[in-house]
């Protein structure tokens, strides 16, 4: 049974009810978790990825006037989290039919603890910089800039927390 996916997968339902709330931070931590469970191409991940506070005026349009557009999409969120669930209890942990890149779940791994520990409007400035056709010198220094507001020890729990993970440490030990 694959009991520790399933309680990773309520825990973010629950955190779904948080006070301070934030999609983008629990869309990333939780593609992480879906992606090691199901692989990367699962079609949970697609919809949790197709998740976000609209306010455009189709979604005005469609809303229904008993919930808000946030409640809406937490709703959704946590419906297509159950259907993980429940798919892990009735058929178990999915049976992996290719290797998949080892350092490639590393690296996703590793920008979900990033992620997390970022605010939202911190996640969409760095989306920003990165899509902005500045070259490559300043970019790197916006990034820096950026990280810079996270605070020095935040900094340190994350590099500490990535330095870590299985992979890194299983790197760092062959190449020493």
């Amino acid at each position: 049974m694959a009991k520790k996916e399933i309680q990773l997968l309520e825990q973010q339902i629950k955190r779904l009810d948080e006070k301070h709330f934030d999609l983008e931070a629990w869309k990333k931590y939780t593609l992480v978790i879906l992606a090691r469970i199901f692989g990367s191409q699962d079609e949970k991940i697609k919809q949790i990825e197709k998740l976000e506070f609209e306010f455009t005026s189709w979604s005005l349009r469609d809303a229904s006037g008993n919930e808000s557009y946030e409640e809406g999409t937490k709703k959704l969120a946590s419906e297509i989290l159950q259907a993980a669930i429940d798919e892990l209890q009735l058929f178990g942990l999915p049976e992996k039919k290719e290797e998949e890149d080892q350092s490639g779940k590393a690296i996703q791994e590793f920008l979900g603890i990033l992620l997390d520990e970022m605010k939202g409007s911190q996640v969409k400035q760095l989306k920003s910089i990165l899509s902005s056709r500045e070259n490559k010198e300043e970019k790197h220094r916006k990034i820096k800039e950026l990280l810079s507001g996270i605070g020095e020890y935040e900094v340190y729990d994350i590099l500490a927390t990535m330095l870590m993970h299985p992979e890194a440490v299983k790197m760092i030990k062959t190449s020493l």
